[in-house]
């Protein structure tokens, strides 16, 4: 599709009350800015520009940390004085030009637009032979959206503001999305002769319409068909409200998919996450960022996975995961931390209270319960003792530890790194590992135990 999306991302947000940028608030994990975008680059959209102002910095790191590699090019460009709409679009043209496709003007805040609305949107402008087109819904309740009211013929005659309508008016199911389509060449030779004869001084986009049709173009509206779509984020109360609609639209079609939800409204499944069929996911599951879950899994209860890969036939109990890979048939948890690069290979076992950490734990490995293992290197069959701990850190570098296949680490063992445990080897329970165990060979390293006859009954005579 021959087409251009421009994106206002200008605005002050004030509504929000926040330190950050309207549209760097996260749904599920994900800026609302980049549920826009992405809906541009899923239409089909060959360029997308961002039109920034307000908090521009922290808007434009988060379009360039995303897009790096975008095959479709995504672009800032800074509105340096926020004079509407109608000059925000120009900035962009000046800045980027404008093919002679169409071009698609998007609102940053309007997160739940889906790619076949914006595809159909700009189609319309094509098919139809308009030279610009509003894109309009129909909530359940109208109320404080603008009206779209057509002549007999289905042509745009005008957009009423809600405090403007007369009763007539202020019936009409019909309402303003704020989002718009251009012809792009009709766009480029009218947008400068939008004024700012109005009480802000601003110049409006809405103006365009009015323009166009007094140049003998035509303009109509393009309804979505979900009004969903057309539902925008100005206050801390609309952003939960979007939030609830995007869980519910994404766990509706995983569960089309094959996946089982315990209860739908308690698991929040970001837009970028995968999950196989007969996964069952139980309430309190969050997967944010690019999660990928694969079949006959369970999730949850209380777990949060941030960029994390599991394959098959894993369960996963009230742990938290970030930036790691678990390959099949893994058991994890409950109260389990797994942080990034983390490695998990077939078969391992990760129990309670245990920590991971950029660490490789290999086949049919275990670490059941109590144990903090960073920057290790674990081989396949490995039984990690209760309460052990690698000392992977000196107070000024972290150093490594190599534990070989079939060994045994005895419960409170601490190997203090850079250490390298052989294959088949023992520790001894409460041991401190300093030095390299060969493979096959006991490590044990404790005091000797004395026994004192008779101590308690002289303590209580003491006291």
């Amino acid at each position: 599709m021959n087409a251009t999306a421009i994106i206002l991302a200008a605005g002050e947000g004030t509504r929000m009350k926040s330190n950050h940028a309207k549209v760097a608030h996260a749904i599920l994990g994900k800026p609302m800015i980049c549920w826009v975008v992405d809906a541009a680059l899923a239409a089909g959209c060959e360029r997308v520009v961002v039109v920034v102002g307000s908090h521009a910095d922290e808007v434009r790191a988060i379009i360039d940390r995303t897009y790096e590699d975008s095959p479709a090019p995504v672009d800032c460009v800074e509105q340096a004085e926020r004079l509407g709409t109608a000059h925000a679009v120009r900035v962009a043209i000046e800045a980027c030009g404008v093919g002679d496709g169409p071009v698609v003007v998007l609102n940053g805040d309007l997160p739940l637009i889906q790619p076949e609305t914006i595809r159909d949107f700009a189609e319309t402008i094509t098919a139809s032979g308009l030279a610009a087109a509003v894109l309009s819904f129909m909530p359940p309740v109208p109320q404080g959206y603008g009206r779209i009211v057509l002549d007999e013929d289905g042509a745009l005659l005008r957009i009423v503001e809600q405090k403007d309508c007369t009763a007539e008016e202020a019936a009409i199911a019909e309402c303003n999305a704020g989002c718009y389509a251009f012809d792009g060449e009709q766009l480029a030779l009218h947008i400068g002769e939008v004024g700012c004869d109005n009480a802000q001084g601003e110049y409006y986009l809405p103006d365009m319409l009015g323009i166009l049709r007094e140049a003998g173009q035509r303009v109509s509206s393009f309804c979505c068909d979900d009004y969903r779509d057309g539902l925008g984020v100005n206050s801390r109360a609309q952003l939960a409200e979007l939030t609830a609609i995007a869980r519910d639209r994404i766990n509706d079609r995983l569960m089309a998919e094959g996946v089982t939800f315990i209860d739908p409204t308690q698991a929040w499944i970001g837009p970028d996450a995968t999950i196989g069929r007969d996964t069952i996911v139980w309430p309190q599951t969050h997967l944010i960022g690019r999660c990928h879950v694969g079949e006959d899994c369970v999730l949850g209860p209380n777990t949060r996975l941030t960029n994390v890969r599991a394959g098959d036939r894993c369960s996963i109990d009230e742990t938290v995961g970030i930036d790691v890979v678990l390959e099949n048939d893994i058991t994890v948890g409950p109260r389990a931390y797994l942080r990034p690069g983390t490695h998990i290979l077939d078969g391992a076992h990760i129990g309670t209270h245990v920590e991971i950490k950029k660490s490789t734990i290999g086949e049919g490995s275990k670490v059941p319960h109590l144990s903090y293992i960073g920057d290790t290197t674990m081989g396949a069959r490995v039984n990690i003792g209760a309460g052990s701990i690698t000392c992977n850190y000196d107070g000024v570098h972290k150093h490594p530890t190599t534990i070989g296949d079939d060994t045994f680490i005895g419960s409170d063992t601490m190997m203090v790194a850079p250490v390298n445990i052989g294959s088949h080897a023992v520790t001894g329970a409460g041991g401190t590992i300093t030095e390299d165990v060969p493979d096959g060979a006991l490590a044990v390293e404790r005091t000797e135990q004395r026994i004192i006859e008779g101590y308690s009954e002289r303590k209580r005579a003491r006291e």
